[in-house]
């Protein structure tokens, strides 16, 4: 059996260590009450239901689908244990002999369990899932399906946390949008060319630090709730309760560290968009304007490209950093290792989870911005500019009110999104789901014996 549960490879033996193959069955037999092993099974008599094939393997030998002789069953149930009501805990004698044997407990031919006699096998048995996903190499429906589970079976955790994010930061930004943007606006009067060149300056040096303040206090407040967020997750994938008092305190101590991870992302960011457009800055110095505009173009095009792969290369690194509790830098190469080979995959799944973020987003807030139109006096002159764009205090108090509602939705969504496809990737690369499944208390569960091999169908 290979260590990835729920799929037995060619050429396994289901048979306990120790026992000889046929010794699964010693009593219930018809006409075998003496307790020696049960003879092999040959051509059957017809009788009414289906028939037993003419040619049987010896039991404890059963072939795959492909009917290739010598190979292993799919294992049972979970991970591997032993058939129910097999003697000895082997996986029984034929169905209707006195054993359920291979969940056919109805006699000949059964349509469940593995399928009838000579009609091959139903399919590998499903993975053990104590929790929300099942525990094994993930599809992307899984995953998103795994993602909404999360937030429908622990709403009262997960909607309490991003409830107080989504508060903090959408009170802070109407504040700052009321206060501070709306007299900007007032003060520059869309690009007055009266206005002095000082007055200037200090109103975009205002503008400027509204949105330096804004942007760190939503920060800060992302990654608390990430950081929470991800402690529930955990949980989750193992069934598990789990609590604010639970998420607060195992994310508490790596809070520092994931603020110095994202500020180092930050900063790599910055530094990649500022070495592409030396190009254009050297242009320009250089006097032609032509080449500066079109170098400094080219030289963005490919710092987002590389801002792009460096996004999705690192996309891992928080779960890695919050999960393994390891530094920063072991968490970004720990992230990379994961990410490796992957790379078009992740993207597509994150790309995939931002789009419905997105949608669910704007569907959220579309009532609220029609309610906000309709009740204030200068919410549609503003946005058809008219006044200035400034915006009164019950358009903003409603859009942010959307705004709210929908952060609370979706944030729980795109960090369980991140953390499955950290586990994923380490299922698929580490044999993660046998650990997983030792802490969830699986019965069965077989030891480590190396990385997974490959699975059919991820």
């Amino acid at each position: 059996m290979t260590d990835t549960p729920g799929w037995a490879s060619p050429g396994s033996d289901p048979t306990p260590e120790g026992r000889e193959p046929g010794a699964s069955d010693t009593a219930g037999q018809p006409g075998n009450g003496s307790g020696a092993p049960a003879p092999q099974p040959g051509p059957q008599p017809q009788g009414p239901g289906a028939q037993w094939s003419g040619q049987q393997p010896p039991p404890g030998q059963w072939s795959t689908p492909t009917g290739a002789p010598g190979q292993a069953p799919p294992p049972g149930p979970g991970w591997g244990g032993p058939r129910p009501g097999a003697p000895g805990g082997g996986y029984g004698g034929p169905p209707g002999h006195g054993a359920p044997g291979y969940g056919a407990p109805h006699g000949y031919g059964a349509p469940h369990g593995y399928g009838a006699w000579g009609g091959g096998w139903g399919g590998p048995p499903p993975a053990a899932k104590p929790g929300v996903i099942p525990l094994r190499p993930l599809g992307v429906g899984e995953i998103l399906d795994g993602a909404v589970s999360t937030l429908r079976t622990y709403w009262r955790t997960v909607l309490g946390i991003s409830l107080a994010l989504a508060v903090v930061t959408e009170v802070i930004a109407v504040l700052v949008q009321g206060y501070f943007l709306n007299r900007t606006v007032e003060k520059t009067s869309l690009g007055d060319p009266t206005m002095p060149p000082a007055e200037a300056l200090r109103v975009m040096g205002e503008s400027f630090l509204s949105s330096i303040i804004l942007g760190l206090i939503t920060l800060i407040g992302t990654l608390i709730a990430t950081a929470m967020l991800t402690s529930v997750t955990s949980r989750a994938v193992l069934g598990r309760p789990a609590t604010l008092g639970e998420a607060w305190r195992e994310a508490r101590p790596q809070l520092l560290r994931l603020f110095g991870q994202m500020l180092l992302l930050g900063l790599l960011g910055l530094g990649v968009m500022l070495v592409a457009s030396v190009p254009g800055v050297i242009g320009f110095l250089a006097g032609s304007r032509v080449a500066g505009v079109a170098l400094l173009v080219l030289g963005f095009g490919a710092g987002m490209v590389v801002l792009m792969w460096l996004t999705v290369r690192f996309s891992l690194a928080a779960p890695a950093l919050m999960l393994e509790k390891q530094g920063i830098m072991h968490s970004l190469r720990r992230s990379a290792k994961l990410v490796n080979g992957s790379w078009w995959r992740i993207l597509g799944i994150q790309l995939l989870a931002g789009l419905i973020v997105a949608v669910v987003r704007v569907v959220i807030s579309i009532p609220f911005t029609v309610i906000a139109l309709i009740t204030s006096d200068d919410g549609l002159s503003s946005l058809l500019g008219q006044n200035g764009g400034h915006l009164s205090w019950t358009f903003l108090v409603i859009v942010g009110i959307g705004a709210m509602i929908g952060t609370t939705i979706t944030l729980p969504i795109s960090a369980c999104v991140t953390v499955f496809l950290y586990i994923d990737q380490r299922i698929r690369r580490e044999g993660l789901d046998l650990e997983l499944a030792r802490a969830a208390g699986v019965q069965g569960t077989p030891a480590p014996a190396g990385a997974p091999g490959p699975v059919p169908g991820s």
